[in-house]
C-alpha cells in the first residue's frame, strides 16, 4: 500500500478547502465567513504569514499560527530552458524532493505538479519510479508546488493559467489529497484556475477511474496508455497486470459516458517498441467508438533507461494513420529539451549528488 502523508509536523493551511476552514473556524469559535477571508490572503494577495493577516483578529491569526504552518517550499535549484520551461526541485519539511514545471504556451502558463515523493507503479520507460515510493504528498504540499509558481509569475505579471497533474507519482494512488487540491485550487475565491483548464493523468487505476467519474466535475482526465494491446503494455507498464487493458478500457466508456467528457491518451512514441504502423492501426482499432483525443509524445530521453526516440519521419506517419482512422490527435510540443526534462530526472540527479 502507499505510504501515507507527513505527519511530523503541523498541518499545512493551504491543505484545508474553504468548507473545511469554515468547519476548523466554527470549532475555534470563531465566525464561518473567515473561511472567505482567510482564503483570500492565502491565495490572492498571497501572504507570507499569519500576521499579515490585518483583517482578523489577533487571537484568530495567533489561533492560526499555533495550529498551521504556512511556509513555502525550500528551492534546491531550478533548470530554465532556452523556451521558459523553469523546472524546480523543491525541499519539503521532512527533507524529501519534489519538482514542479512551469511551462510556458500561446494560451497561458501550465503548472506540472507533483503527487507522490517517488512512485512505485514502475513504468519502464520513466524516471519517477527510479527508487520508489517514498510517501504521499499531503493536498497543501500539491498546492504549494501551484503557489510558488504563481508567486514566480507574479513578478511578471502573469498567472497560473492551466494545472497539469502529470509529475512524479500516480495521483490516483493519492485519491483524497487530489481532490482536497483540486478544491482549493478550483475555488473562486482562491486561485480560481477553472476546471476545464486542469488536467489529471493516470496510469490506469480502474476502481478510481470509476469513482473519478462521480467526483471528478469538469476536471479533465489523461489515461496514460502507451501501448495498443495488453501484451505490450504490461512490458512497458507492469501496472497493466494488475488493472489489464480491458478493464481499463470498459472503465473509460464509463468515464465518457458518466461525464459527457472526453479522455485524452497519452501515447509515447519509443523507438523500435510501439511505433510502427501497426502499432497505429492497433491503437485506432482500439480507441476508435471513443469521445478522444491522442497526445502522442517524442520521448525525452533518459540516461537510466535504454528507450530511444522515434524519427520524426516517423512520428508523423504515426499520426497520419490515426487521422486516417478518424482519430483526434496531436503531437506533443517539445518543451525543456536542453534541461533535465523527464518527469524525475533533476530528483534522481539530486539523490545521486546527495549520496555521492
Amino acid at each position: 500500500m502507499p505510504l501515507t502523508t507527513f505527519t511530523g509536523a503541523k498541518p499545512l493551511i493551504y491543505s484545508l478547502t474553504q468548507d473545511e476552514m469554515k468547519e476548523w473556524l466554527v470549532s475555534a469559535g470563531d465566525k464561518a465567513f473567515r473561511a472567505q477571508q482567510i482564503f483570500d490572503w492565502l491565495y490572492v494577495k498571497r501572504v507570507s504569514s499569519f500576521e499579515e493577516m490585518s483583517n482578523l483578529s489577533k487571537e484568530l491569526r495567533e489561533k492560526l499560527a499555533d495550529t498551521f504552518r504556512m511556509e513555502p517550499l525550500k528551492e534546491i535549484t531550478h533548470q530554465e530552458s532556452q523556451d521558459g520551461t523553469i523546472k524546480f526541485l523543491f525541499q519539503l519539511v521532512d527533507g524529501h524532493a519534489i519538482e514542479t514545471v512551469i511551462m510556458r504556451h500561446n494560451y497561458g502558463n501550465s503548472i506540472c505538479v507533483t503527487t507522490q515523493v517517488g512512485c512505485r507503479i514502475g513504468c519502464t520507460f520513466c524516471a519517477s519510479t527510479l527508487g520508489g515510493l517514498k510517501r504521499n504528498l499531503d493536498a497543501g504540499e500539491i498546492v504549494s508546488q501551484v503557489l510558488t509558481a504563481q508567486r514566480r509569475l507574479d513578478a511578471e505579471g502573469e498567472r497560473v493559467s492551466h494545472v497539469v497533474v502529470m509529475g512524479i507519482g500516480e495521483p490516483f494512488e493519492n485519491f483524497e489529497s487530489l481532490m482536497a487540491f483540486l478544491s482549493v485550487i478550483n475555488d473562486n475565491r482562491g486561485l480560481n484556475i477553472g476546471a476545464r483548464h486542469i488536467t489529471v493523468s493516470t496510469s490506469g487505476i480502474v476502481p478510481k477511474i470509476y469513482e473519478f467519474a462521480e467526483r471528478g466535475g469538469q476536471v479533465n482526465l489523461a489515461i496514460s496508455l502507451h501501448a495498443p494491446n495488453t501484451e505490450l503494455r504490461s512490458q512497458l507498464m507492469p501496472i497493466n497486470r494488475g488493472f489489464p487493458l480491458a478493464k481499463l478500457m470498459e472503465a473509460c466508456h464509463h468515464y465518457i459516458n458518466k461525464t459527457g467528457r472526453r479522455i485524452s491518451f497519452e501515447y509515447g512514441l519509443f523507438g523500435g517498441k510501439n511505433d510502427q504502423p501497426e502499432h497505429a492501426e492497433e491503437l485506432a482499432e482500439l480507441i476508435g467508438d471513443m469521445l478522444c483525443h491522442v497526445n502522442l509524445i517524442p520521448v525525452n530521453y533518459v540516461p537510466e533507461r535504454d528507450y530511444v526516440r522515434t524519427p520524426r519521419n516517423e512520428i508523423f506517419q504515426f499520426k497520419r494513420i490515426l487521422e486516417e482512422k478518424g482519430i483526434n490527435v496531436t503531437i506533443r510540443r517539445e518543451q525543456g529539451s536542453d534541461i533535465a526534462a523527464a518527469c524525475g530526472q533533476l530528483r534522481a540527479q539530486h539523490a545521486k549528488e546527495t549520496v555521492g
